[in-house]
């Protein structure tokens, strides 16, 4: 079965493609904005929703901001990375807009599929990450608080510190999306993944030390559920390629 080519017009001049990316980004830049501009008038709302994690085990309730700025700069940071997040499936479309043309049909089909699950497992994984680690993380560094040390962090670190672990274990939950694409690409068999699950597991584990705080807790709720993804991301590979395969070898 000879496989269809791209719609992609070969006479195309580079020039316009780079108009194309551009009003691309004018796109995604725009929707950004409008987001971040209608939501940074609630910005008190949306901080002390961001925050309530940690001041539920703080003993006065309330965070400190050191920096002069801090009080004015935290909140339009928090407000930018909140329009982000929301704006990512839009974002996603805007990249799959441009490239689509260079695609095959059948690779134009697993597109929506994967941007669709790929976003619903980034926001599973920062929602994870929301209210099961960080209450948890947060009620262990208040719990290990030295006497006559009083437990009020900054809102700048506190800040910080969030969106690293909203970022980490979001992109951790992606691994099913890896592990299919990986079988699918032909890069490696199930087979081959399956039999290497003892380094998975021990890589999860040292990843999670890595990247999470220096706490038992953060790193066994990261490194357990990422195992668990790559087993499900296997199970899906599998059901994934014998569906493909009869095209592939027709091919």
């Amino acid at each position: 079965m000879s496989e269809e080519k791209p719609d992609l017009d070969e006479d195309k001049p580079f020039l316009s493609h780079l108009i194309e990316l551009r009003s691309r980004l004018m796109w995604s830049m725009g929707a950004l904005l409008v987001v971040f501009l209608c939501i940074f008038p609630f910005y008190d709302t949306l901080f002390s929703v961001f925050s309530e994690p940690l001041r539920a085990v703080l003993p006065e309730g309330e965070l400190q901001a050191i920096k002069v700025a801090g009080p004015f700069l935290i909140p339009m940071k928090l407000s930018l990375v909140a329009a982000l997040f929301i704006t990512i499936p839009y974002l996603l479309y805007q990249l799959w807009a441009f490239v689509a043309p260079g695609l095959y049909r059948h690779e134009r089909k697993l597109v929506w599929p994967l941007m669709i699950s790929s976003s619903l497992l980034f926001y599973i994984g920062a929602a994870f990450a929301y209210f099961l680690v960080l209450p948890l993380v947060y009620a262990f560094f208040a719990g290990v608080t030295p006497l006559g040390v009083v437990y009020q962090p900054d809102i700048g670190e506190y800040l910080n510190f969030v969106l690293k672990m909203l970022i980490v274990f979001g992109l951790a939950f992606e691994v099913p999306i890896a592990t299919v694409l990986l079988v699918r690409t032909g890069a490696a068999s199930r087979e081959d993944l399956a039999a290497k699950r003892p380094y998975v597991i021990v890589g999860t584990f040292a990843i999670a030390m890595l990247l999470t705080p220096p706490d038992i807790i953060s790193q066994v709720l990261l490194a357990i559920p990422v195992w668990a993804l790559f087993e499900l991301g296997l199970i899906f590979s599998r059901y994934f390629m014998k569906k493909e395969d009869p095209e592939e070898v027709g091919g």
